[in-house]
């Protein structure tokens, strides 16, 4: 499909009033918006191809950090994370910048393929592909629906393979990703249980709560010291609320969503709903919707599971590439004293996010509310610093080694 110059004066109209109306930002700016959609009106509406359009309109958007919106259609190129459930990190090998992947998380599609941590990544589709050592934030997009082949230098000995990935169609329009296994769980050396939690899967994740009641209550029922792995977790819906209850034993304040309307009109966090329970049913839907409906800002709760052996005795692994939902169980377990945060600081990047269609295909994806702390702390441009800082080393990755990991399990030990 061929969009028109007034259809892009459509879009762009929409952007523009959307923006203006639903932007979280108490403090917006309607004429620094206005100013910034007039700078780049010409090159968005004189675009020579529908792909300039797109990455005109998505630099305009970029204005917005740190909390950018997107402009989605059935083209958008995903970012790994979403796409291929990975993230990559920047190294210079043989004197040239490369990417290598970093988190490659249980049960997505790059482990499905046979990628590790540590491979170095050389081409996608046959064509070259190389960092810029002047944005080492990048990182390669991947078209949703097709399949590709990529190829990888696997060292130790050296090794090229050439492997066919294949991205599942988009479950979620809003939020286009492939899903990893959410939960994988394990055992380390001694009584420490082993919990990777790769994403939060569905708005309200009622299955997510009940596997983790299954694991919690069955396999993980003796242990006495416990790791949460949250590296490469990009977030997801509400679901981690209940991973949260299950580091406290008691009901307890997490945060709550503040859209710009409740900052301007100086609403109390006390009087919103509150939303203390991940239901375990899908009976349960209707009347969670008609409590909630066209609610923006809610405060959540813990569910109060009870006392646990690992309470107290608890290490979340976190990294850059930690990001929404799973920053927000991080900084809560971290504010209340309840695990020891290992591994790097957190991407910062947890609002609340709406699609709205803008017609000829097109949806925008707008932040509509930020996430504040129970101790009223924004993530959000922020991210979390760990307590225990440890880098990921490319070297050690590629022998197998986790140093995070082992930096979570030697601080378990030290309590």
């Amino acid at each position: 499909m061929t969009i028109s110059r007034s259809q892009r004066e459509t879009i762009l109209a929409k952007i523009q009033r959307l923006v203006a109306e639903k932007y979280f930002d108490p403090n917006f700016d309607d004429s620094g918006w206005n100013g910034i959609v007039e700078h780049h009106r010409n090159s968005i509406l004189e675009a020579d191809s529908e792909g300039g359009f797109e990455k005109a309109v998505a630099t305009m958007l970029a204005e917005m950090a740190p909390s950018p919106l997107a402009l989605l259609s059935d083209r958008t190129l995903i970012t790994p994370p979403n796409a291929i459930n990975a993230s990559f990190s920047v190294r210079t090998i043989d004197d040239q910048p490369h990417w290598v992947f970093k988190d490659v998380l249980p049960g997505g599609v790059a482990s499905r393929a046979g990628i590790k941590a540590g491979d170095v990544l050389l081409s996608i589709g046959g064509k070259l592909v190389r960092p810029s050592l002047s944005d080492e934030a990048a990182a390669p997009s991947f078209e949703m629906q097709r399949e590709f082949s990529v190829t990888v230098l696997r060292s130790d000995p050296p090794e090229e393979l050439t492997i066919s990935l294949k991205t599942a169609a988009p479950k979620y329009k809003d939020n286009p990703y492939s899903e990893p296994a959410a939960i994988t769980t394990g055992t380390q050396t001694g009584n420490i249980a082993y919990l990777r939690v790769s994403l939060f899967p569905g708005a309200i994740g009622i299955d997510f709560a009940n596997e983790l009641d299954s694991i919690f209550d069955g396999r993980f029922k003796n242990a006495d010291r416990l790791v949460v792995d949250m590296r490469g977790n990009p977030g997801g819906g509400i679901g981690g609320l209940t991973l949260m209850s299950y580091l406290a034993p008691d009901r307890r304040p997490i945060g709550y969503s503040k859209s710009r309307e409740m900052a301007r009109k100086e609403i109390s966090p006390e009087t919103l709903p509150v939303f203390d329970r991940v239901p375990r049913s899908k009976f349960a839907l209707p009347s969670l919707a008609f409590k909630f409906l066209g609610k923006t800002s809610i405060f959540l709760y813990t569910e109060a599971l009870g006392r646990r052996e690992w309470h107290g005795r608890t290490a979340i692994l976190v990294d850059e590439h930690t990001a929404g939902a799973a920053e927000m169980v991080a900084q809560f377990a971290q504010e209340n004293h309840l695990a020891t945060v290992v591994g790097m600081k957190t991407a910062g990047r947890l609002v609340t996010r709406r699609a709205s269609k803008l017609g000829f295909g097109y949806r925008l994806v707008i932040p509509i509310a930020a996430y504040v702390s129970a101790r009223g702390t924004q993530i959000e441009g922020n991210g979390i610093t760990p307590d225990i800082p440890i880098p990921w080393s490319f070297e050690e990755a590629q022998l197998g080694v986790d140093r995070q990991l082992e930096g979570a399990i030697d601080a378990l030990r030290a309590v």
